[in-house]
């Protein structure tokens, strides 16, 4: 009687609960909690419009992450595909009946909020990926065959993202499946042959940007030629950041943000006016938390036993890495201005939602490390 009780579902619920990678879980809230420091700090010290909202978002985000952290992996194993076509579809029905905003359109408005598929596709290729490598070997993974299916799961989403036009996004993409590819053990020559491919691709790709693409590229190689229109951010980013010195201005005490020089500050471009504010130890202690963040979201990929589970949480934490890495080497002046979040930093519903559901996949992992799932017809493969 006694194990039977002990073995009833919400005893099961109770022990996941427990057995949830808390330290992982401060950790976010950490990174969120500077989030909110500096949204508020952006409305010149005011929790309106943008640190309030986000705070709900990221109570919402939360229970949603737990949530998703509790079901058994081998239920994403089933979904992945069926994720990956709704959002697809969605992607799809943005052409149709998305709503514009500043020239782009990307949102599909459902009253309350608005919901931009772009981002949730960034999940949606690496469970499509995960899915499909977990039933093919490593040794196979590069062979031409195996890669007639998983070629159009990253490009058919990137030319739909790119026609709203969102071309930063459409490269993260990208940059996931290519990630994706490498860690299911697809070979470096066909790396080296698709790079190839697309240096000699370029000069039709040029074609097709919009003339604010063309200039955004044209500013990044040199942002003095235009210092009033295109090469404006970056310029103002750069004082920013140089403004803000070893230790910082101080909390609410930014000059370049505060005085509305710096464009995009509770967006784009929140890791300057961090910077400019606390000062490269400031910056050095995001940088931090962020590091440590990916640390451990590796270290859970390794210890999972099955092949889709590592493969899930090493894709949602090099997607994170992305989010990371474009977004300060962008307001760095290290690549173009492509309109990159900083994730739990930067004001906007679709992408911390998207953050925190691929964090919740990774927690789901970690509590499900032990789940054996069997790679069906690698057996039959030569």
């Amino acid at each position: 009687m006694a194990n039977d009780a002990f073995n009833r579902p919400e005893l099961t619920l109770w022990r996941k609960l427990l057995s949830l990678n808390w330290l992982f879980v401060l950790l976010v809230a950490a990174v969120a909690g500077i989030g909110f420091a500096m949204l508020y700090s952006a409305a010149n010290g005011r929790l309106d419009p943008w640190a309030s909202r986000q705070i709900v978002r990221f109570a919402a985000g939360l229970v949603i992450m737990l949530g998703v952290a509790l079901v058994d992996v081998r239920h994403w194993l089933r979904g992945a595909y069926v994720f990956y076509l709704a959002v697809l579809a969605a992607l799809v029905a943005v052409e149709v009946v998305g709503s514009e905003g500043m020239g782009a359109r990307r949102w599909i408005d459902l009253g309350v909020f608005a919901v931009q598929p772009s981002e949730l596709m960034k999940i949606g290729v690496v469970l499509a990926l995960a899915r499909y490598f977990h039933g093919v070997r490593a040794e196979n993974a590069g062979r031409l065959r195996h890669l007639i299916v998983p070629l159009p799961l990253v490009v058919a989403p990137a030319v739909l993202i790119m026609r709203q036009p969102d071309l930063g996004t459409a490269a993260m993409v990208l940059a996931i499946g290519v990630a994706m590819f490498f860690l299911a053990g697809v070979r470096l020559r066909v790396f080296a042959a698709v790079g190839v491919a697309a240096l000699a691709a370029v000069p039709v790709i040029w074609r097709f940007l919009h003339d604010y693409q063309r200039q955004r590229v044209l500013s990044f190689l040199d942002p003095e030629s235009d210092p009033l229109g295109a090469g404006y951010h970056i310029i103002q980013s750069k004082i920013a950041l140089g403004s803000g010195g070893v230790f910082g201005r101080g909390f609410l005490q930014g000059t370049q943000s505060h005085l509305s020089f710096l464009p995009e500050r509770q967006t784009d471009f929140i890791f300057t006016m961090y910077a400019e504010e606390f000062g490269l130890i400031g910056a050095l202690v995001l940088l931090g938390l962020y590091f440590v963040l990916l640390a451990y979201g590796v270290a859970i990929a390794l210890r999972a036993r099955s092949q889709f589970a590592r493969l899930l949480a090493m894709g949602v934490m090099t997607t994170f890495f992305l989010y990371v890495f474009v977004n300060i080497a962008m307001v760095t002046g290290l690549i173009p201005v492509v309109g990159a979040p900083l994730p739990l930093v930067s004001y906007g519903g679709t992408a911390m939602l998207t953050v925190l559901f691929g964090f919740g996949l990774v927690l789901g992992v970690y509590v499900h490390r032990d789940v054996e799932i069997p790679r069906r017809g690698l057996e039959d493969e030569p």
